[in-house]
């Protein structure tokens, strides 16, 4: 009898942090790294915000968990998440975990996850800050998610892709983009460069502002010169690799389907073997001219 070796994954969403709305990405999204066999919405369903939610819970099978308001101004349902993820760490011991929210009170929850051998895929907007955002294995934001682009009719081709560059899957990366695109709409970024998002990602941010963008070039020839070999060539994969031993890191928070593309897209790089698992990249800034 075959076994089955896909990934086993627990989706927790905090539906006061979460628009109803975006389920069917952030399924789409998980699917393409294993199983999503546990599916739980916390939030208090007696509210009228959280209306939106019951039609969606009904079409995508996923599970409503009551948690009402104990005291004014406290968010009871952070604490029910927390503790349901924990005991599901100990007993059904899922691969991954999937957390959608915004708030960084999950930080710690995520540190003790991975520390456990867990990736965590997390989903939250733009705001999200950055220390929830860098605990995560791979963080998307909710306007990256809607944006397929790039010629690409599906997620699988995507992620075809992605696995093309050879960047890890289980535990996955992900950081953010430009402090000088004019369309950004908040602080720092998360990702731990000091970047941050465009308010949307419908756009991929241009060269010359990556360019400008200190700290990610500064972080991207620091991830190729750890990774190279001595003739100053480093496989993308590698170079992924290192990246996502340090913080959280994903090419289309900045509107690039992929790693490659989004250094391809700087200019401060060559590449070489394109499309290929063998894809390498090299540091103009060392080559002699």
């Amino acid at each position: 009898m075959p076994v089955d070796t896909q990934p086993r994954i627990a989706l927790l969403i905090d539906a006061d942090n979460a628009p109803a709305e975006m389920i069917d990405e952030i399924l789409t999204e998980l699917s393409t790294f294993g199983v999503i066999n546990t599916r739980r919405a916390y939030g208090n369903w007696t509210k009228s915000g959280l209306h939106g939610w019951q039609n969606k819970l009904l079409e995508y099978a996923v599970r409503p968990m009551q948690q009402f308001d104990y005291s004014k101004g406290k968010n009871a349902t952070d604490m029910a998440m927390t503790v349901d993820a924990m005991e599901l760490l100990y007993t059904e011991k899922p691969d991954a975990f999937g957390i959608v929210s915004s708030d960084a009170d999950f930080t710690p929850l995520v540190m003790h996850l991975r520390a456990k051998g867990a990736a965590v895929y997390g989903f939250g907007a733009e705001q999200t800050p950055k220390a929830f955002v860098n605990a995560c294995s791979r963080f998307l934001y909710f306007e990256a998610l809607l944006e397929l682009g790039d010629g690409i009719t599906s997620r699988s081709d995507r992620r075809g892709l992605y696995e093309a560059d050879a960047e890890p899957r289980l535990p996955a990366t992900s950081p953010p983009p430009s402090e000088l695109n004019p369309h950004v709409s908040n602080g720092n970024v998360p990702g731990g460069t000091g970047v941050a998002a465009p308010s949307t990602c419908s756009l991929r941010v241009p060269t010359h502002l990556l360019r400008q963008n200190t700290q990610l070039i500064a972080m991207l020839r620091d991830a190729v010169k750890a990774t190279q070999d001595e003739t100053g060539w480093a496989r993308v994969a590698a170079v992924g690799t290192h990246i996502g031993n340090k913080l959280s890191f994903d090419a289309r928070n900045y509107g690039y389907a992929t790693l490659t593309k989004l250094l391809a897209a700087t200019q401060a790089f060559e590449l070489r073997d394109e499309g290929t698992p063998r894809v390498a990249v090299r540091d103009l800034s060392c080559v002699d001219i």
